[in-house]
């Protein structure tokens, strides 16, 4: 078979920048972590490494969500292709879902219709970029803005989030990096102080993107208050999907949502460039765009309530068990989400370099998978997802324990 080569000449050349941005993924590090399984070991693998607690039968989503995608299937009605953007009754369902929660009402012209979270991640960074813009991404973050950012040549600038302070905003920081080439901030919510970050956005002349795919899975003292409430004092960007909140992750429906009661962004044209872009994309599956109404109409607060105590429970556990290990720390508990960000000192362990090293021997000593926290921008740091199912979270924990104590330099 010949080659695709003429005279040196290389017909075909790959976009790098598509490495640059699975290098830097959660998807691309967990990949490197289950090579590094043992296959010999007969344990099962333990993944408290990415937010799915879907494989758990104590993790089950609503027979509303089920019987509302059986319904659509059944109707015949979402067969064909949907309309840019998403079908009406599904747009003007998730409109009424996030206005519950604001001061003022939603239309279904404010909601576009996303494969997930992500494909709203990366419709609004492409929409938003030109060249020479910025935008200030949180550290530690989601790594997706960052391939995104990257991908469509546009400067990163970080800002830190304080772990001494329960991970709050550097907003000092944040009016440091920003100039007049600033496109918009990221936030990660719940996890911030909504009311502050919008001010600071109000002066910097930002919009604020907040990804609130976590929405409502809150179990501290603190309710979780959408970005969007501080709509009409900066516009805001809502990106979400039932992916976390009714376990669905697979079922890949989510949002890009515009708060802008004074209309800057329509001034600006962004919501039609939002518009355009989608046109050049995909659409969530109709089926599902089908049932969306259904959903989010009649789901019970029971099954909240059962989801939050579950994950209530979990993080007891996870947070228990990490005080008996002297090499990873944490901070403080989390009052949302579905995982922990621990500090881990290498010091206390004699061949272990770094977080990725971590990572990697673990998995491939103890078959359980957590993230590195240089995947989310800090190094030496750990993710620990929890969303799991108790007693396969504590036999987990002490499987990392083991090999703490195993790896642990002579006192």
């Amino acid at each position: 078979m010949g080659s695709l080569n003429n005279g040196g000449k290389k017909f075909v050349r790959r976009n790098e920048r598509l490495k640059a941005g699975s290098d830097i993924s959660i998807g691309g590090a967990l990949d490197i972590l289950r090579s590094n399984l043992n296959a010999k070991d007969e344990r099962p693998t333990t993944p408290l490494g990415h937010g799915d607690p879907s494989p758990f039968s104590c993790f089950r989503t609503t027979h509303v969500a089920d019987d509302a995608l059986s319904n659509a299937v059944k109707s015949a009605k979402f067969n064909s292709y949907a309309p840019v953007g998403g079908i009406l009754p599904a747009r003007r369902a998730v409109a009424e879902y996030l206005s519950r929660d604001l001061p003022y009402t939603l239309s279904a012209d404010d909601v576009c219709l996303t494969s997930g979270c992500r494909q709203a991640i990366e419709v609004i960074i492409s929409v938003l970029s030109y060249p020479g813009a910025n935008i200030l991404i949180p550290k530690p973050g989601y790594p997706h803005y960052d391939a995104c950012a990257s991908s469509n040549n546009l400067e990163i600038r970080h800002f830190d989030l304080i772990p001494e302070r329960a991970w709050e905003i550097d907003l000092e920081a944040v009016e440091d990096l920003a100039d007049e080439n600033t496109v918009a901030i990221v936030v990660i919510n719940p996890g911030n102080p909504c009311g502050n970050v919008a001010e600071t956005a109000k002066r910097l002349g930002i919009p604020v993107i907040a990804d609130e795919v976590y929405g409502h899975l809150t179990f501290g003292s603190n309710p979780f208050v959408p970005m969007g409430v501080f709509g009409s004092t900066v516009p805001v960007f809502t990106l979400g999907s039932i992916s976390k909140r009714w376990l669905v992750p697979g079922w890949r429906l989510g949002w890009l949502v515009i708060t802008d009661p004074k209309g800057y962004l329509k001034e600006a044209e962004v919501v039609g460039s939002i518009k355009q872009y989608l046109n050049m994309s995909n659409n969530p599956a109709s089926v599902i765009q089908g049932a969306i109404p259904q959903i989010l109409e009649n789901t019970e607060e029971d099954f909240f309530e059962n989801t939050i105590c579950l994950l209530r429970q979990a993080l007891d556990i996870c947070a228990e068990e990490i005080k008996e290990i002297a090499c990873i720390t944490l901070l403080q508990k989390p009052e949302g989400s579905m995982f922990v960000m621990v500090k881990l000192d290498t010091s206390l362990l004699e061949d272990i370099s770094d977080d990725m090293d971590f990572c990697i021997k673990l998995a491939r000593e103890e078959k359980v998978i957590i993230l590195p926290g240089i995947v989310l921008g800090l190094k030496n740091w750990l993710r620990i997802t929890f969303s799991i199912d108790p007693p396969s979270l504590k036999d987990a924990m002490e499987r990392i324990k083991s090999f703490c104590q195993r790896h642990a330099k002579p006192q």
